[in-house]
């Protein structure tokens, strides 16, 4: 089942990185009683990922905040380590949190993995972004290309509320 506006998230676990090592946090922990802009990228340090998706959400993050955001979060099919770097390589440090995805268990809970072992990378997630209230969605874009971050960047959610 893909996920769709009007829907609850699945109950999920994500891993985060943290000074101690990895630790699990939960999807009622991320989205109970918050709005959450979330955004899944194919890969961490990936081109378009890198160059433009993540920066767009970096640049405007005190545009979404002031439109009553709490959390804008980042999930990807890659572990928390890299997820860490990736973090400190973009300096986003305290405007986005990133939420590995490590083995797809969420991306494919809500239909949003994809089969990229032709290019040597495994399951994926595909490129989206949506609006979280509550855990409900809504408000859900997802790219119809990997390559691609046109449907899904901030500027675009930005529009959408």
């Amino acid at each position: 089942m893909t996920i769709k506006v009007g829907d609850q998230l699945p109950s999920a676990t994500f891993r985060v990185a943290t000074a101690d090592g990895p630790v699990p946090k939960s999807s009622e922990e991320i989205f109970k009683n918050k709005k959450v802009v979330l955004f899944a990228v194919p890969g961490a340090f990936t081109p378009t990922c890198h160059k433009n998706h993540l920066p767009s959400f970096i640049a405007r993050a005190d545009e979404l905040f002031a439109k009553g955001v709490s959390v804008i979060a980042v999930t990807a099919v890659n572990d928390p380590f890299v997820l860490a770097a990736w973090e400190k390589a973009s300096n986003a440090e305290g405007k986005i949190l990133f939420l590995s995805d490590g083995n797809a268990d969420f991306a494919k809970a809500i239909g949003m993995d994809f089969d990229a072992s032709a290019a040597g990378l495994g399951t994926r997630s595909k490129r989206y972004s949506m609006l979280v209230d509550d855990g409900e969605v809504l408000i859900l874009n997802v790219e119809d290309v990997p390559s691609k971050a046109d449907k899904t960047n901030a500027d675009v959610l930005l529009t959408q509320f």
